[in-house]
């Protein structure tokens, strides 16, 4: 018997400085969509998830909790695990950083790393806090102190190694131009690692830390913790055994056939880890896939709108599956997609409760009301079959192909338009009026019979991203497990031709969208409704061109400080990625200076300069109207300076 095929997929690790959340829950969906298709197909799928639980910030939330950085991390895992658990997430290894194993793998792999000349020993340098035995960047200081006690600060440097990054930037380049390899998708993300890091030339790693304790211990140099991406990218084949003596599946599974994560990491994936796998003379993975976010109301979260994101009570009160399905198809591959509870509730009543839902309870009545619940064995075929059967038989290969490429979007869309075509084919051909002649008997169990296999063709391939209902779907229709295998998907006329129907639970009831918003919005009430946000009209259309013109970037606040006889003005010194530069922008009045420091904020970075109170603005920063004021608009940490904006 020939070996299965291997499969290997990953999620990013996780940070676990908090509790998971809804944004969470896209890369591990995907994964396990994909994984369990593998599986459905024959393959032997290795499917990793897991946490990152070293460093500076999970040290600091420790102590603020008086607790030790272990207790810390072993709560917030144990909650990951029960987010994975309700989703249905199917994953074959969970990998921590704090796991025996890894410390062994990280350890043996900087030691090989120094041994073999990539890593070398130099200075650390930053702004230090003597109280706080801490370091910062320029960027973190407020007001030019220490974030945390305020007390001044100094230039300092401590000791750390650092891994030789800057070798690798030719080769890196190669990897990721070679079309054949197609190494990081989607491609745009390929511009933006060579044209912001390879070619302004890519810096030396610092690898180690002495100011970190929490983290692990560099064998050979007492006092230095290894630091943050050579822990954390080592997960994937630390899991699978290399260089430890836990597990031994490394050659069995090794390179990765997919690495799944959200944009704002794929610099670190697809420069840093491919470096490192070089320097060691490893396999590359084959592929990374970087999505975007899963974003609510342009980055703000309203309970007052209903918009309640905590996954666990979307689960409960809306189903597992109606979570997972909306996910995977409102997001489209390469872009971000904004999350409301409303547009949940629209799919939920148009997809799963009008199309899919409705053709099963249909079709499965019409059986029990015409047959008794059991079709006779004589049937009458036509053409009139045909259209439906040939889209279902072209379907399997299609959602394959687009499930494996991450555009679930596509895949199910497609689903849906044969579910549709389903309902349409029911419609075409009336059953009701088929059922008032007798000798148009077996032409009506054809008809029935068609569209029982056809749901059982699409179930099977929705369940992968609905492992729950497909089953229930199986149970009514009388499909067994000799004909709901992934190769079952492509075959016409798979049913017991006897087939027996049960009646079944209604699969996706229909949500009363207005008083649903009003029951979360019972149990999630808001502090306070916003009053007086009247909206400016639409302005008139114009041309992609104008848009296009502008050049939005990502830019990182060094400091901020009121100007002088303004009421209005506060004065930037902004990172643009390229530079430091001066703005200015008229929001005094809705933040404090020191609010904005060390925040990066959106900006549009190509408008002539302008002067303002006799000072030179180069720019202008992005802000929304919120009610009577204005915010700016604001990006985590993870993204970097000079990030295009599109």
């Amino acid at each position: 018997m020939a070996e299965k095929k291997t499969f290997y997929i990953t999620t990013p690790i996780y940070y676990p400085s908090g509790n998971p959340h809804i944004g969470h829950c896209y890369s591990t969906l995907a994964c396990d969509a994909i994984a369990r298709m593998k599986r459905m197909q024959g393959y032997d799928v290795m499917f990793s998830t897991g946490t990152d639980e070293h460093g500076q910030k999970i040290e600091k939330k420790a102590i603020e909790m008086g607790v030790t950085p272990k207790a810390y991390v072993d709560d917030i895992v144990a909650n990951f695990k029960k987010l994975w658990a309700t989703l249905g997430i199917k994953y074959d290894r969970y990998v921590r950083t704090t796991d025996d194993y890894h410390i062994k793998t990280v350890q043996n792999m900087f030691e090989k790393l120094y041994k073999d000349g990539y890593i070398y020993k130099s200075e650390y340098k930053g702004k230090y806090c003597t109280p706080c035995e801490s370091f910062w960047t320029e960027s973190q200081l407020v007001d030019g102190k220490c974030p945390d006690c305020g007390r001044e600060v100094t230039e300092a440097s401590e000791e750390a190694y650092f891994f030789k990054l800057s070798e690798f930037g030719p080769k890196l380049k190669e990897l990721l131009l070679d079309p054949e390899k197609n190494f990081l998708e989607p491609k745009s993300r390929v511009n933006e690692m060579i044209n912001n890091f390879i070619e302004p030339g890519l810096q030396d790693l610092c690898v180690s830390r002495t100011s970190v304790k929490w983290g692990i211990p560099v064998t050979f140099d007492e006092g230095h913790y290894v630091y943050v991406w050579m822990d954390a990218l080592t997960n994937y084949i630390s899991l699978l055994g290399f260089m430890n003596d836990t597990y031994n599946d490394y050659e069995k599974y090794w390179p990765a056939d997919m690495h799944v994560m959200a944009k704002e990491i794929v610099r670190f994936h697809s420069l840093i880890w491919p470096a490192f796998l070089m320097a060691l003379g490893e396999p590359l993975p084959k592929k990374i896939y970087g999505h975007g976010w899963i974003t609510f109301d342009g980055g703000k979260m309203s309970k007052s709108k209903g918009n309640v994101i905590d996954p666990f009570v979307l689960c409960e009160r809306y189903g597992v599956d109606a979570l997972r399905y909306h996910l995977l198809r409102e997001m489209v591959f390469g872009s971000d997609c904004p999350y409301s509870n409303e547009q949940m509730f629209a799919r939920i009543n148009s997809d799963l409760a009008n199309d899919l839902g409705n053709l099963v309870s249909r079709t499965t009545a019409m059986v029990i009301k015409y047959f008794d619940g059991t079709l006779p064995e004589e049937k009458e075929f036509t053409e009139a079959d045909n259209d439906l059967l040939e889209q279902l038989d072209v379907l399997p290969d299609f959602v394959s192909e687009t499930f494996e490429t991450m555009r679930f979007s596509e895949g199910l869309a497609k689903i849906f338009s044969v579910i549709a075509r389903a309902n349409k084919y029911i419609d075409e051909n009336e059953p009701w009026k088929l059922a008032k002649d007798d000798t148009a008997k077996p032409r009506l169990a054809a008809v029935l019979y068609n569209l029982l296999d056809a749901i059982r063709r699409v179930a099977i391939l929705l369940e992968p991203v609905m492992p729950h209902t497909s089953p229930k779907i199986f149970e009514q229709i009388g499909a067994d497990e000799s004909n709901t295998t992934w190769e079952a998907s492509k075959a016409r006329h798979a049913l017991a031709a006897a087939v027996t129907v049960t009646k079944g639970e209604v699969l996706f009831p229909r949500i009363d969208i207005d008083k649903e918003i009003d029951e979360l919005n019972k149990m999630f009430p808001a502090a306070e409704e916003e009053k007086g946000k009247d909206l400016e009209p639409l302005k008139p259309l114009t041309k992609f061109d104008n848009f296009a013109a502008l050049d939005l970037r990502a830019v990182k606040v060094l400091s901020c400080e009121k100007v002088e006889k303004s009421d209005k003005l506060l004065k930037f010194k902004v990172d643009d990625g390229f530079g430091e530069r001066q703005v200015l922008s008229g929001i005094a009045k809705y933040y404090k200076p020191e609010e904005l420091v060390g925040k990066t904020l959106a900006m549009i970075v190509n408008l002539e300069p302008r002067k303002m109170m006799g000072l030179e603005s180069n720019g202008m920063i992005l802000s929304v109207k919120y009610g009577d004021g204005y915010r700016v608009v604001e990006f985590d940490d993870s993204v970097l300076p000079g990030s295009d904006i599109s």
